[in-house]
């Protein structure tokens, strides 16, 4: 039982692993192009997080701030879930992994114990092997969840980081937008009252 659980560790971490690489990978690409994107910050393009958001501020005629940033926090809102991706499921891999090796250990040491009540301790050996075995998928379980854990902080991070810049450049847009924004007359309103001017009868008018 222990030893298929072993198997099943390992396939975790193997599976985890590819994972944490491909998710490295993707996110080592995306901000490429995202750094690509910052030098052509008038050029943007759709095959990056930043670019997009640039089109979602560019895609309405002169809107004006508040309408502006509840698209930029859309926009920003729409990109972060593709760059957490898969971040979850490197955590519960992490978590997972020495559980089931706590759970091999202690389903073989029960079947070594059965082993000793049926047919006794005459061999001390032959226990202390059992025991040894079934420690093995604590063994596995801990060499899995390590480097997975750490390869989820290192994706985490990376993944935080491009979130930062997108939402640093989001609220760039739109604080540039508010500097050149001029509001147009109000609807109905008549126009603003001039200065007042001095009263034609004045006191000596009236002495007079």
């Amino acid at each position: 039982v222990y030893k298929r659980q072993g198997y099943t560790i390992i396939g975790l971490g193997v599976a985890g692993l590819l994972l944490a690489l491909a998710r490295l990978a993707i996110l080592s690409t995306e901000g490429r192009r995202i750094g690509l994107q910052l030098k052509r910050i008038n050029e943007p393009r759709d095959d990056n997080a930043l670019g997009r958001i640039i089109l979602a501020a560019n895609s309405a005629d002169n809107p004006d701030v508040d309408t502006l940033e509840l698209r930029m926090g859309e926009a920003v809102l729409a990109e972060v879930p593709r760059i957490n991706r898969y971040l979850p499921m490197l955590k519960i891999i992490a978590g997972v992994a020495p559980l089931m090796g706590l759970l091999g250990t202690v389903t073989g040491m029960i079947i070594t114990f059965q082993a000793i009540t049926l047919f006794g301790a005459g061999d001390p050996r032959l226990m202390a092997g059992g025991i040894s075995q079934a420690l093995i998928t604590t063994v596995l379980g801990l060499c899995v969840a390590i480097p997975i854990l750490l390869l989820h902080n290192l994706v985490q991070t990376r993944a935080r980081s491009l979130t930062e810049i997108l939402q640093h450049k989001a609220v760039a847009l739109v604080a540039a937008k508010a500097e050149t924004f001029q509001p147009g007359p109000t609807p109905g309103a008549g126009p603003e009252p001039g200065p007042l001017s001095a009263p034609l009868d004045g006191p000596k008018g009236m002495a007079a």
